[in-house]
């Protein structure tokens, strides 16, 4: 019987199958990128070029299941506005924050 190939990896490009490769974990540095990475690119020139990425203040990172219902940033506060219109006034208490 041949294994199920879940969705995740059937949207997945052939060229970044793990399942061909000895040891590979995918999602290995997530939470690394989360908090922030860097890129370095060696150029054919011999040169290299660092780029720094790091998550904005207040940015928020959808999971991709979430994201595929949603095309903006818009279309997210929109969605979450109508929530917070439905939470009873004496639950809206700001979130804490660690």
């Amino acid at each position: 019987m041949k294994r199920a190939i879940s969705k995740e990896i059937d949207d997945m490009r052939s060229e970044y199958d793990f399942s061909k490769m000895n040891g590979a974990v995918r999602g290995k540095y997530y939470k690394a990128y989360r908090t922030g990475h860097k890129v370095v690119i060696h150029k054919a020139d011999g040169t290299i070029s660092v780029q720094y990425f790091k998550l904005e203040e207040g940015a928020v990172m959808l999971e991709p299941d979430v994201k595929k219902y949603f095309s903006s940033s818009e279309s997210v506060n929109k969605a979450l506005r109508s929530l917070i219109a439905i939470i009873p006034s004496k639950k809206r208490e700001p979130a804490h924050t660690k």
